[in-house]
């Protein structure tokens, strides 16, 4: 898979520009926040984050227990690879600078365009492994100069893989190794601008490029928000949204982005993909807005979008419970949601993943040990519950002062009756915005030969712990198959529906003696999983996607018919296959 990188080939570089920010090349985030270790300790740097600049002494106690970190050992050396020369001729560049087209040839540039943000992307550039990154990035500054780029990349034969945030987890952002026409990432971040905000229909005409966080903020000075708030809300993008079908923590409230969605531009190379009639419901024929709602960039790039907004809430209250088992906690949030009380968010979180959060704490003062103390004695010795079986769940209402009051009384009511104990809001708002930390978390893993990722998938709520059960099961059995020693497996229910459930696993093992390829290992052992969690009645994707990862599948999840639909529409929509990302599905694997 790889090849030795020499010192000369090695690049020098501590992020990249986004914004008026610095985000790193070689992981997930900001280039000034992360984990490090140093003094025995492993601490967090950076302010942005409430945990920013805390000593977290049991959390370095947690990665030694749990997954065998020799903090006595260095880090694993990074090294980020010059790519190779750009494949780029002169007559396109020339096209490009005759309609002032903004672009970069940089080799910064070119490998931060060139991956993901998979387990599989983050080792690749790290260690050197990259094997393919575009040969120029261009940076239109709106939907005119999206369509000049796709008619020039189209009489250039030129591929067009477009760039929102670069959050993908699914490989879809990856350039194609066997690809060998010159590829162009198309970066959407320039077109960052609300168009309009129409307060009596409540709807806003948006940019694509913008990224969620800065969305919110822009929205937050005129009194709306939008309040679809993905993990990655900070760096994904509306148009990447869009083109992954995604799903967002306060979905109860807001609903997914289909469900925010009113009107869409997606440029092709055969036109533009919109409805002209943006009413609040059309009965046209099939919808062409869900042939642009999770086409992955396949067709083309979404320039624009409107969307449902709405008066940014009165009340955000946060709160938590905790349950004595898993089944107990997953029983309460069924029945928050068959009694139509749901917050906007409720989240479950197992045994596994509530040590792990717990962990995430500074070193207490004395008062606090003592308070820790009675908690812990009240929780054993009053209530019976046992630490090692013990669940959270977490829970965030919005909306006017009476309606969260009157949920969350509904919401304790029910709790109760399942026998949760109230354990208040600091915990909740708590274990809440820690869901922003926990890609760096799994970057500081790789430092000490720990590959970590996370995976996801939806089912019916009379499979959902079965589900649970045997993915856990799988991939425990299959950990020690291979003589791994040190693995985490842990999930969470994050979001609900009258039909079922949205569960998140998390998977890490630490490496150090194993000697194949640790990537490849980890997708050997989730490709196993997969295979577990739809044999177990779950979906290939709840709003990951399917980009090149988990294309495999697809057979598994659609018809043969529904299937050549897609080939159907990739044909007419992109007859030269200038959007050759090969994401969701390859005509010879159907």
């Amino acid at each position: 898979m790889s090849r030795k990188v020499s010192d000369e080939e090695v690049m020098e570089i501590e992020g990249v520009p986004r914004g008026d920010n610095l985000v790193k090349i070689d992981g997930w985030g900001y280039a000034d926040s992360g984990f490090t270790y140093d003094n025995n300790m492993v601490s967090f740097v950076g302010e942005r984050y409430k945990i920013g600049k805390l000593e977290l002494p049991y959390f370095t106690a947690w990665c030694v227990d749990v997954l065998g970190v020799d903090f006595s050992k260095p880090a694993v050396q990074r090294k980020i690879q010059v790519p190779s020369p750009a494949n780029i001729s002169e007559k396109f560049l020339k096209e490009l600078n005759h309609y002032g087209i903004q672009f970069s040839i940089e080799d910064s540039c070119r490998v931060f365009h060139g991956h993901g943000h998979a387990l599989q992307d983050i080792y690749a550039v790290r260690y050197g492994v990259l094997q393919k990154v575009p040969d120029i990035v261009v940076y239109p500054n709106n939907h005119n100069e999206v369509e000049t780029i796709i008619q020039i990349c189209n009489t250039h034969n030129v591929v067009i893989i477009p760039f929102g945030g670069g959050t993908s987890v699914s490989g879809a952002v990856n350039c194609p190794e066997e690809e060998p026409r010159t590829i162009l990432s198309l970066d959407t971040s320039s077109m960052d601008k609300i168009i309009a905000i129409d307060k009596r229909n409540l709807t806003a005409k948006i940019e694509a490029g913008i990224t969620g966080k800065n969305l919110e903020i822009k929205l937050a000075k005129k009194g709306f928000t939008v309040g679809h708030e993905p993990d990655s809300y900070e760096f994904s993008t509306l148009g990447g949204w869009v083109s992954t079908r995604a799903s967002g923590m306060k979905k109860n409230v807001y609903g997914n982005i289909e469900d925010i969605l009113i009107g869409v531009k997606m440029v092709t190379p055969v036109g533009v993909i919109e409805k002209y009639c943006q009413a609040p419901r059309v009965s046209i024929g099939p919808d062409v807005h869900q042939m642009v709602l999770g086409s992955e960039g396949s067709f083309g790039v979404v320039t624009e979008a409107t969307l449902k907004i709405r008066p940014l809430p009165a009340c955000k209250r946060y709160g938590s419970l905790l349950f004595p088992d898993f089944e107990t906690g997953f029983a309460f949030v069924e029945k928050v949601t068959r009694e139509g009380c749901k917050p906007a968010s409720i989240r479950l979180i197992d045994n596994e993943q509530f040590l792990f959060g717990q962990s995430l704490k500074a070193q207490e003062t004395f008062g606090e040990r003592m308070s820790k103390i009675a908690k812990i004695f009240y929780l054993t010795k009053l209530c019976q519950f046992d630490l090692k079986k013990i669940c959270l769940v977490t829970l965030l209402y919005e909306g006017d002062f009476e309606s969260v009051d009157l949920k969350e009384k509904k919401v304790l009511n029910i709790a109760s009756i399942c026998g949760g104990i109230s354990t208040g809001g600091a915990n909740g708002e708590r274990g809440y915005i820690l869901t922003f930390v926990i890609a760096y978390i799994r970057d500081f893993g790789l430092d000490y030969k720990c590959v970590a990722e996370s995976f996801e998938t939806s089912c019916p709520w009379d499979k959902t712990m079965s589900l649970c059960r045997n993915v856990k099961n799988r991939l425990g059995l299959e950990c020690r198959r291979r003589k791994i020693v040190h693995f985490l497996v842990s999930c969470r229910v994050t979001q609900t529906y009258d039909a079922g459930a949205v569960i998140y696993f998390y998977f890490a093992f630490n490496y150090t003696n194993i000697t194949e390829d640790p990537v490849a290992l980890y997708g050997e052992l989730e490709h196993l999983a997969r295979q577990e969690i739809m044999s177990s009645g779950g979906s290939l994707s709840h709003h990951h996607g399917v980009g090149k990862i988990r294309q495999i599948f697809l057979p598994q999840a659609m018809s043969k018919a529904g299937l050549s639909s897609f080939l159907a529409l990739k044909k007419h929509f992109d007859p030269k296959n200038i959007f050759g990302s090969r994401n969701l599905y390859q005509e010879s694997k159907l």
